[in-house]
């Protein structure tokens, strides 16, 4: 009997472990933080919820921009070694199929832009057509790791790059058409830093680390004070980072800041991130008649123009011989995958909050599209991955 209660303790154990371990762990912990986050914002606990993002930090650098601004560029930089090793050894190691993922991005903003402004013309709100351009970069990944075992895995990668590059594509657009202020100075600085980062490798002949975290923290500072979104410099940091072609632990410092911070990113960071992003309070005013050409644009954009957007663009590019689709991946697999950069969700926000600053109702209306974009998007994908399924075991 009592052999049997151990056998069942042990099997509850492995079954944790086994649940922690999975590749969905980080997702399902993305889930938990944003349902946290929208109980929170809409009940009674909502001036918690602020003053915990807005109060807690010194000054005017509080939690949520330590979040958002510091944290994800951690984020950032594990994303940009994974990528930088598929490019220079791996799946995008060619240009036509490292070209694959940009041209979708590129694709995924332009049809959306083109909805919304079908909608907004004359709208009087045109200024919010780079909403439904973003793709929020921790959701997607996080559902792809929750559909893993249906969806292509070797698209990964082509979902990580193509929504790096519409971020970075998305921070062009907030400095060109969003930002009012830039520092001239702290321009310079980014530049030179960025400068030095890349020169370190040939004078660091230890191949020690240290040098790339002191003049990597550096440029955060820069970009973070320049009006830049500061996330860029993880990117850039990852860039400077060597690496080798047999991840030799020594030389191979890209391979050791992954490893070591890829954990620390998919538990901590990104669930903190949703939390401190996605308390989104739907109790606000919203009129419809008002405000419709404005959401419709929003929801379709993101839920239709995007995977439209990325179909198209990359189709088109690889029957021209442009651009070449990943060999182990179907059409069918990429449609799964383009589906999730509808998730505009903390991104599409962040635009909203300049495009709309000081005019609640829109802001709101803005919001609440977003969210309900997101969501139709997640649900489509897990239908898709369905499809998906169904179709390999019929195969």
């Amino acid at each position: 009997m009592e052999e049997h209660i151990n056998n069942i303790e042990d099997n509850n154990k492995n079954k944790k472990k086994s649940i922690i371990q999975s590749e969905a762990f980080p997702g399902i912990l993305l889930v938990i933080a944003t349902v946290v986050a929208l109980i929170l914002a809409n009940t009674s606990l909502d001036k918690y919820y602020e003053i915990m993002l807005k109060d807690i930090g010194f000054g005017e650098f509080n939690l949520h921009i330590f979040i958002n601004d510091f944290l994800m560029a951690i984020f950032f930089l594990v994303v940009g070694c994974e990528i930088k090793r598929e490019v220079v050894f791996g799946k995008l190691s060619n240009i036509r199929a490292a070209s694959f993922p940009v041209i979708a991005a590129i694709g995924g903003m332009v049809a959306p832009a083109l909805i919304f402004t079908l909608f907004n013309y004359n709208s009087g709100f045109e200024i919010g057509a780079g909403i439904p351009l973003s793709t929020d970069i921790a959701f997607a990944i996080g559902i792809f790791t929750i559909l893993s075992k249906r969806l292509n895995l070797s698209l990964k990668v082509f979902l990580l790059t193509l929504a790096v590059v519409d971020d970075l594509l998305s921070i062009v657009i907030i400095g060109i058409f969003y930002s009012s202020k830039f520092n001239i100075l702290a321009i310079i600085a980014a530049v030179v830093l960025t400068a030095i980062l890349f020169l370190i490798k040939p004078l660091n002949k230890k191949n020690r680390l240290w040098p790339y975290i002191i003049v990597g923290f550096g440029l955060w500072v820069a970009i973070y004070f320049s009006g830049i979104h500061a996330t860029i410099s993880g990117v850039i940091l990852a860039l400077s980072l060597p690496l080798t072609k047999d991840g030799h632990k020594d030389n191979d410092l890209s391979l050791k800041v992954q490893h070591r911070l890829e954990p620390i990113s998919n538990y901590f960071i990104l669930p903190l991130f949703a939390f401190s992003n996605t308390g989104v309070n739907l109790s606000g005013s919203i009129n419809l008649f008002k405000e419709y050409p404005l959401m419709t644009g929003i929801v379709l954009g993101l839920v239709i123009g995007k995977p439209i957007g990325i179909m198209s663009f990359t189709y088109i590019a690889s029957l021209l011989g442009i651009t070449k689709k990943p060999n182990n991946a179907s059409w069918f697999d990429v449609f799964a995958v383009s589906v999730l950069a509808g998730i505009g969700f903390t991104m599409s926000i962040f635009v909203a909050e300049l495009a709309f600053k000081g005019t609640a109702e829109e802001l709101n209306a803005s919001k609440v599209s977003i969210l309900a974009a997101s969501l139709l998007s997640i649900v489509l994908a897990f239908i898709v991955s369905r499809f998906e399924k169904k179709k390999e075991k019929s195969s």
